[in-house]
């Protein structure tokens, strides 16, 4: 899953365009009732399309054979945390298996419902990794658990190419002397690393002895966001080992980050660039208004389409039968942030118990 794929999902289809969310298991014996409960929601689909009058025989038939053969494309056997599948008319079909819950449902519209995907791309943790030592110092690009080396921009960084008689010349002879070399090898780093950052900017990961990590915060410009560090010689280490290290000084560093949203939205109602709830949310986010949405992850509400506009609704879509029915106006808000170049983040449940379990920073 890209950036590219997540705005091409988003477009609109035909309607109906139907999205089956579905919480899945790792393993045996949970997962021996997912297909029984994947063909019950397929069963689900059948019946609302039929019952609703927009919708042609032929136009059911098509997207429920669309959603089968994106459920044969997943093994259930090895499933992740849960299951995405999408459908519409024109036998379009995709299937996806995310590494967080998702909650069960069946969505109609005219598009798919992305907030899962968008969560777990946003959730998945997009980093750099400067392992820095008088060897060589690698980068590495961290997302989620793995790790791979990159060997371009100019990294590695280091004597590569020399042989042993050239390394021993330029060992230090004296403490400034040694710290200046030093220094000169830092600012190649940082260079290097510049040059990285300049064309996708996440946060850093420093890794190293502390006179590394002294000299890195000393040459290291404003640009660079060290999201944590870790003590100590790593050199031939491998990616697992130091992804393991990582993934403490990750979780650290999220739960900063998540305090700071809230420093963010009271900075931005100070200077009244805020939204707060549903409905003002809404009508922002449709206005391009949109620069940073931040969004409680169990948080799901129902519209109606009236005269063009979505009017959320409060109460169960039982009650909403026969009107124009938005699943989950919350999934629109995010795909529109998103369509005008805005940021979305996801905050734990409860966690905007303040703000109406939604938010959002506005342009102007």
């Amino acid at each position: 899953m890209d950036a590219v794929t997540l705005s091409e999902l988003r477009k609109p289809r035909t309607f109906p365009a139907v999205s089956v969310l579905m919480p899945t298991n790792r393993r045996a014996p949970g997962n021996r009732q997912d297909p029984i409960r994947l063909r019950n929601l397929l069963a689900e689909v059948r019946r609302r399309l039929r019952a609703d009058a927009r919708v042609a025989p032929a136009a059911v038939d098509e997207v429920v054979r669309g959603l089968e053969r994106a459920a044969g494309e997943v093994d259930l056997r090895h499933a992740e945390d849960g299951l995405v599948l999408f459908a519409a008319p024109d036998g379009e079909h995709h299937a996806f298996t995310v590494d967080q819950p998702v909650d069960e449902r069946v969505i109609v519209d005219t598009t798919f419902a992305t907030r899962d995907l968008v969560a777990a791309y946003t959730r998945t943790p997009r980093y750099w990794l400067l392992s820095i030592s008088d060897q060589h110092t690698r980068l590495w690009d961290g997302q989620g658990g793995e790790l791979t080396e990159i060997t371009q921009h100019g990294f590695p960084v280091g004597p590569a190419g020399q042989d042993e008689e050239q390394v021993v010349r330029r060992a230090p002879r004296t403490a400034r002397h040694g710290d200046e070399q030093h220094r000169q090898l830092i600012r190649e780093v940082v260079t290097a690393l510049d040059g990285v950052l300049s064309l996708d900017r996440r946060p850093v990961i420093v890794a190293g002895v502390t006179r590394h990590q002294a000299f890195f915060d000393e040459l290291a410009g404003p640009g660079v966001t060290v999201a944590g560090r870790i003590d100590g010689s790593y050199e031939g280490t491998s990616p697992g080992r130091l992804a393991e290290l990582a993934r403490p000084v990750l979780h650290a560093y999220d739960d900063l980050r998540e305090v700071a949203v809230l420093t963010e939205l009271e900075a931005a109602r100070s200077i009244q660039r805020y939204a707060g709830g549903l409905a003002e949310v809404l009508s922002l986010a449709e206005e391009g208004r949109g620069e940073h949405l931040v969004v409680e992850r169990g948080y799901y509400a129902p519209a109606v389409k009236t005269d063009g506009e979505l009017i959320p609704v409060d109460g169960p879509l039982g009650a909403l039968k026969g009107a124009d029915v938005v699943d989950d106006v919350v999934d629109n808000i995010i795909e529109t942030v998103l369509e005008y170049g805005g940021e979305v983040t996801f905050v734990s449940d409860g966690f905007l118990v303040d703000h109406d379990r939604i938010a959002l920073v506005t342009r102007f």
